[in-house]
This record gives structure tokens, C-alpha cells and sequence, in this order.
């Protein structure tokens, strides 16, 4: 448990500052950053799968329906969320993408107690409250529907179900979502090319340079992701999630100006204090159940 809440933790690190990263991007079109995020995910994983001579494991993941149809879903879920994701940094809707990752804890607790069963203690269902009133505000306070932010929301809270569902490697599992759009995105990529649409190859060499450098900014947070799921609950993995649109809402104010009113401030306040309040309670259950 204690690695995987390690592994939690640098990959929620890493997505809250990855707005950084794909602003740099800000004039190249959602669509087309994607397509380049799905080829490079996928060269810089099938590297690490030949590194550990591990082809033959993944043949028979491909045959194994069972283990396929899932990572069919949550490769489209995880597609759906890097294009939504990337349309709003790049699109001054930074602000959004935070309220959609602190909504997301509350969706994986939703479909934790409606698919696994997991039973939430008092302490744990007062921070669920907390947490709950401190969204609401926020979208109440932003004055019409967030629809970027439910997007992100479902799209990662039901990714997140799936891989904790399926029983397969990190590294086997990203390198199959991976293998399964990549198809899509090099299609894209011939289109764009037939109609001279594409912007990426006249960016400067340095940019360039990043970019191709997407698949290991992509992959990495995404593999300790995936090692999380397999040790922590799907309640605790939510709430250590407000670690990334914490970093990403500090951006938003910081380096990219947006503004932040004092009802969002204690928005904030409020699911700081679930989160604290949601620990302290996860602590005392292992507490007891250790004692038991």
C-alpha cells in the first residue's frame, strides 16, 4: 500500500503540471497534439516492453477477450480525456480542468460503492460530504454548465474502474490501449498530410523536439498510475487525486492569469479539509483492521 500511494502520488504530481507542458504546444490544433501524444505514448511503451522481452505476454493478451474487450474501453476513455484536456489548456480553460480532476475523486467514490462494493466509514463519508459541498460551490460559483469538467471527470473516474477491474501489468496494459488507437492517430496523420493541414512539422526544432518527447510525459504518470490501482482502493486513489488539479489550479492563477473569486478560495478550502479529514479516517479503519 505504501508504494502504491508513492506511485499515486508522482503521478498526480506529474498531471498537475503537465498544462506547462502542453501550453508550449497552444498553436498547434487539440486534435493534431493528440494524435502526436498517442504515436509517441506508444513508441516510448513498446520500447520498454522490448527492453523486457516481454512480446510474447502481450500476443497472449491480445487473444485473451476477457482482458481485451476492457482495455478496448479504457483505451477510448483515456483518448477522450488527453483531447479534452489538451482543447482546454490550450484554450485558456485551465481553471475547468482542475474543478473536472477534483470532481473525479467523487466519481470514483460513487462508482467504487456502486461497482466494488466498498463500504466508506463515518469519517470517510464526512470528508465525501465535504468534499461534495466544496464542488458544488465551485460550479455554482463558475455560472454555467462545466461541461469540460464533467468530461475530464467521467472519462477519468470510469478509466480508473476499469484498470482497477482488470488484472493485467501496468506496462502490458498501456502498451494494448496504446496499440489500439495508435491505428486512429496514423490515419490522422495521412490525412493531414494529403491535405497539407498539418502544423507540427514546421514548428522549430526545439518544440519539435518536445513533442516527440509527449509519449514519455504521457506514458510515465500513466504507468505509476497504473501500479496504484492494483494496491490502494478506488476511494483512496480519488482523494489523493486532488493533488494534480491543486498544482494545476495554483497554474492557472500564477502563470497563466486566470482568476480564481474568493467563493472558489473556499471551494478549496473545503476539500482540503475532506482530504485531511479522509486520511485521518483511512489511517484509523487499517488501524482497526490491523488490530483485528
Amino acid at each position: 500500500m505504501r508504494n502504491g500511494l508513492l506511485n499515486a502520488i508522482c503521478a498526480y504530481i506529474i498531471w498537475g503540471l503537465l498544462p506547462l507542458y502542453w501550453k508550449w504546444f497552444e498553436t498547434v490544433p487539440a486534435g493534431e497534439i493528440l494524435s502526436h501524444r498517442i504515436v509517441w505514448s506508444f513508441v516510448f511503451v513498446a520500447g520498454l516492453i522490448t527492453l523486457q522481452k516481454r512480446w510474447k505476454e502481450l500476443k497472449l493478451v491480445l487473444k485473451d477477450r476477457g482482458t481485451l474487450l476492457p482495455l478496448i474501453a479504457s483505451s477510448i476513455l483515456i483518448t477522450v480525456n488527453w483531447l479534452v484536456f489538451i482543447w482546454a489548456v490550450n484554450n485558456g480553460h485551465v481553471v475547468e480542468t482542475s474543478l473536472g480532476y477534483y470532481l473525479t475523486p467523487l466519481i470514483n467514490v460513487a462508482l467504487a460503492i456502486v461497482f466494488l462494493r466498498e463500504k466508506p466509514t463515518g469519517g470517510q463519508w464526512l470528508a465525501i460530504v465535504l468534499a461534495g459541498a466544496g464542488v458544488v460551490l465551485i460550479t455554482v460559483d463558475y455560472g454555467s454548465f462545466p461541461w469540460v469538467s464533467i468530461s475530464l471527470a467521467l472519462s477519468f473516474g470510469l478509466y480508473g474502474l476499469v484498470k482497477k477491474r482488470v488484472k493485467i501489468d501496468a506496462s502490458l496494459g498501456l502498451m494494448t490501449e496504446t496499440a489500439i488507437v495508435v491505428p486512429v492517430a496514423l490515419v490522422f496523420w495521412s490525412y493531414l498530410g494529403v491535405s497539407h493541414a498539418s502544423t507540427v512539422w514546421s514548428l522549430p526544432v526545439g518544440s519539435l523536439a518536445l513533442l516527440l518527447l509527449s509519449g514519455v510525459a504521457t506514458a510515465l504518470p500513466l504507468l505509476l498510475f497504473a501500479k496504484a490501482a492494483k494496491s490502494l482502493t478506488l476511494s483512496l486513489l480519488g482523494f489523493v487525486q486532488y493533488i494534480g488539479p491543486t498544482l494545476t489550479l495554483i497554474l492557472s492563477v500564477t502563470v497563466f492569469k486566470e482568476t480564481v473569486s474568493h467563493v472558489m478560495l473556499i471551494s478549496f478550502a473545503l476539500i482540503w479539509s475532506a482530504l485531511i479529514v479522509y486520511a485521518m479516517a483511512s489511517i484509523r479503519a487499517a488501524r482497526q483492521l490491523a488490530a483485528q
